[in-house]
């Protein structure tokens, strides 16, 4: 915490040109350890050393205010670092996730006890010695659950931030509230897709493609449930189902391949339950939804029409490669469809009213709202999430703020003796 705030981007600084040069290599074990395409898994590494350097940046920048007091006096805000910062991060984009978070952290004078999935401890270990902190800054703690719980619950935790799941978030938030502690948590999603009448249905059902197929479907703001008018359903959906067909799935590592496995096999069974039960109720399969044979939690890129409403495909993260479509009849039903739920996430829309998009943007409750993009965004961007997505901000320069207190102080001067 004495360390200068020049100082320790200087750390961090140098921290990231390391990753920077075995970032193929840590890519590479990612793909091994989860299964996902080299490209995206080196995408990811970058992503990460993006975020260090951009927080090794905003550190020093990072101001307090002076407030108008009285003429010989001064009234002062300042951040001051929480502390211990327990991180615990998921196995879907494990270094982008930890590369921010530990930035954030440590630029703003915390130490950091950084917990990952048990389901990527390798990549984890690896970046821990390449990012080579200083003794005491940075502390890798492996496990599963035996591990994460208590450390959410240590006395000497002073911020837990958590990306995963509701129930892990919820367990989390109990266990820092038994002791007054703080939890930053960025939880599940369930996160629509509108696509408007007027749209180019190649372009829409494009779109939705990647924001459903990508990583398997295994991205917290994967689109998982689309709204598409029925004045273009009908092509839409067709154009959709082309592109399922279309994509090549394999091992990470394989140049070729387009959409790797699943992380494991209970995972698949949990895709696998969804679509079955939405089958079982009504829903059209157009493609997928079979379970393959051979090695590894493979699972097809699937497109389901007309699921019922409060079917498990709707209504619960799903996480996996599942585009699951309903139609509907007006830009108000499809508002109405995307607000129902317990998760605020994200949403994407697409349409070419200025109209509607203000509308969408206005009445969505979501954290984040993106119109004619189911990806992009500006760097430095930082939404909190909605109702049962968890709370706080995870991202961009706010994030400073969540991992420092602000004190206040003020200066008088005292009086003359005698």
């Amino acid at each position: 915490a004495r360390t200068a705030p020049a100082e320790r981007a200087a750390v961090l600084k140098a921290a990231a040109g390391r990753l920077r040069e075995q970032s193929e290599r840590l890519a590479a074990l990612q793909t091994r350890e989860g299964g996902k395409p080299l490209a995206d898994s080196l995408g990811g590494v970058e992503a990460g050393i993006g975020a260090i350097e951009q927080y090794a940046e905003l550190g020093p920048l990072h101001r307090g205010r002076s407030l108008q007091g009285g003429w010989e006096s001064a009234d002062l805000m300042i951040h001051e670092p929480r502390g211990v910062i327990a991180l615990l991060v998921p196995w879907n984009d494990p270094v982008a996730i930890a590369c921010g978070q530990i930035a954030a952290a440590v630029v703003t004078g915390n130490t950091v006890v950084f917990k990952p999935s048990e389901k990527t401890p390798l990549s984890a270990a690896l970046l821990v010695e390449l990012l080579a902190l200083p003794d005491g800054v940075l502390t890798l703690l492996q496990g599963d659950a035996r591990a994460g719980r208590p450390l959410a619950a240590h006395a000497d935790v002073d911020l837990v931030i958590h990306t995963g799941s509701v129930e892990t978030g919820r367990e989390v938030m109990q266990s820092c509230a038994a002791r007054l502690g703080k939890a930053l948590l960025e939880l599940g999603g369930k996160d629509a897709l509108i696509v408007d009448t007027g749209v180019d249905p190649e372009w829409a059902a494009e779109q939705a493609a990647t924001g459903a197929f990508a990583n398997a479907g295994q991205i917290c703001t994967s689109v998982e449930r689309i709204y598409v008018h029925r004045d273009v359903a009908e092509p839409f959906v067709a154009a959709l189902t082309r592109r399922a067909e279309g994509l090549r799935v394999g091992p990470g590592d394989d140049p070729a391949t387009e959409m790797g496995p699943l992380i494991d096999e209970r995972q698949r069974d949990r895709v696998h339950d969804h679509v079955q039960d939405a089958c079982c109720n009504g829903a059209e399969l157009r493609t997928g939804g079979r379970v393959p044979e051979g090695p590894g939690w493979f699972y097809p890129p699937t497109v389901l029409v007309g699921p019922a409403r409060d079917a498990p495909v709707l209504a619960q993260e799903t996480f996996g490669p599942v585009a699951a479509v309903r139609v509907v009849d007006s830009f108000e039903d499809a508002l109405a469809e995307a607000n129902r739920g317990e998760y605020g996430l994200a949403a994407v829309v697409l349409t070419p009213s200025h109209a509607n998009a203000q509308r969408a943007w206005r009445e969505l409750d979501v954290g984040t709202v993106k119109v004619n993009a189911v990806f992009g965004g500006a760097p430095g961007g930082a939404a909190q999430p909605r109702r049962h997505s968890g709370h706080g901000f995870g991202f961009g320069p706010e994030l400073l703020d969540e991992v420092t207190h602000t004190k206040v102080v003020h200066l008088a001067v005292a009086p003359p003796v005698g």
